[in-house]
């Protein structure tokens, strides 16, 4: 009997241990929205040009590959046509990389140090590369992420032709 239960408590306990071993997870790929060697200030450069002679503004979207709510954010915009359309028409939109390999930090004091909101932080510039707004994303979010009304809401306030004198009068 001895026997009997000894062989018994070995098979539970080789057969537990088969199935508890879990399988290797699959390896996470790595987010690359955020280029750390990019030339942020040259990208800016280039947005500010394109957006002064297209009559747009510029947005700035400053985060790292580290931050789970700006890949969040990013992927909302992708995949919202609506949010998509309406910055790709309205905005030159610029990536700038805050992270351990690159800091920005001459971009981010240009910039009104906008990383005191958090991350990520929206930063929206004219044509002429003067900052307009600094948006904490934390306000646009809603429930577990990103609302597209908020978000959509902050762009239209932050239009050129919703910042233009004329089409401000009360």
């Amino acid at each position: 009997m001895k026997k009997l239960v000894l062989v018994a408590i070995a098979c539970l306990m080789v057969s537990s241990a088969a199935f508890s071993q879990e399988k290797p997870a699959a390896k996470k790929e790595a987010v690359h929205l955020y280029n750390p060697n990019a030339d942020a200030k040259a990208d800016i450069d280039v947005a500010v040009a394109k957006a002064k002679k297209a009559g747009k503004h510029v947005f700035i979207q400053v985060g790292g590959n580290w931050c789970g709510w700006c890949i969040a954010f990013h992927n909302l915009v992708d995949s919202t046509p609506e949010l998509k359309n309406y910055l790709n028409e309205n905005y030159e939109t610029v990536l700038v990389n805050y992270s351990q390999e690159n800091k920005n930090a001459a971009v981010m004091a240009s910039l009104g140090y906008p990383g005191r909101f958090g991350f990520p932080v929206f930063v929206v510039l004219d044509g002429n590369g003067k900052v307009l707004h600094i948006q904490n994303s934390a306000y646009l979010e809603e429930g577990k992420g990103h609302s597209v009304k908020l978000v959509m809401d902050f762009l239209k306030g932050w239009t050129a032709a919703a910042v233009k004198p004329e089409n401000n009068k009360y």
